[in-house]
């Protein structure tokens, strides 16, 4: 896929005084995909939705360098959870909080994302393909175990999402689909993947 000429990722990680660019797939295998980083002129359009603001808690899961938190929160002033289970890509994260422009909205947690525990607090929940549909059933469990201890809409952004993910979100009860924000005008190449689903728990 190729950006527009008018987008460009390095602006944006200069900005930030962060580097999440690059693909890796060191430690990826048939559950765990490899890093890749949401293009900015998606989050740009996330952001503008209206869905996320400074009163919400985004849990990114599968967070790598952090790209989705240090924007959003510069964006929305949301609060941000990463979590991460490469050890080198999290650090790598680690890194560019500690070395940023200031980063107090924005956490990381080290670990597997089907053993997370979800903060009642978290409201707002990011995938990227993360991991595969199997890990994502059991996540989807952690989030409604927190959903039942406090109840409160939760909305899921699930951007580039793949046939099978989409099958199992349409597919399970407790979600409800909610919005689509398209996002396919933004590359050269027409792909009908190019787009944030939105699924809600209320």
């Amino acid at each position: 896929m190729k950006l527009k000429k008018y987008c460009k990722d390095n602006n944006w990680d200069r900005l930030l005084r962060i580097r999440t660019a690059g693909w890796d797939g060191s430690n990826s295998d048939n559950h765990h995909y490899p890093y890749e980083p949401t293009d900015y002129p998606v989050l740009e359009r996330l952001a503008a939705s209206g869905h996320i603001g400074k009163k919400n808690t985004v849990l990114d899961y599968g967070s790598g360098k952090g790209r989705v938190g240090f924007f959003l929160t510069y964006q929305t002033k949301c609060n941000y959870i990463g979590v991460e289970y490469d050890g080198r890509i999290y650090d790598a994260a680690i890194d560019n909080r500690n070395y940023g422009i200031g980063w107090k909205n924005v956490d990381f947690h080290f670990g597997n994302a089907e053993e997370y525990i979800v903060p009642v607090d978290v409201d707002r929940c990011y995938f990227f393909n993360p991991f595969s549909v199997e890990i994502l059933s059991k996540v989807l469990s952690r989030i409604l175990d927190s959903y039942y201890v406090h109840p409160r809409k939760i909305l899921l952004f699930f951007y580039y999402p793949s046939d099978e993910y989409i099958s199992f979100l349409m597919n399970t009860d407790e979600l409800f689909f909610f919005d689509e924000i398209d996002c396919s005008d933004l590359f050269e190449e027409s792909n009908m993947r190019e787009r944030i689903m939105i699924f809600s728990i209320d």
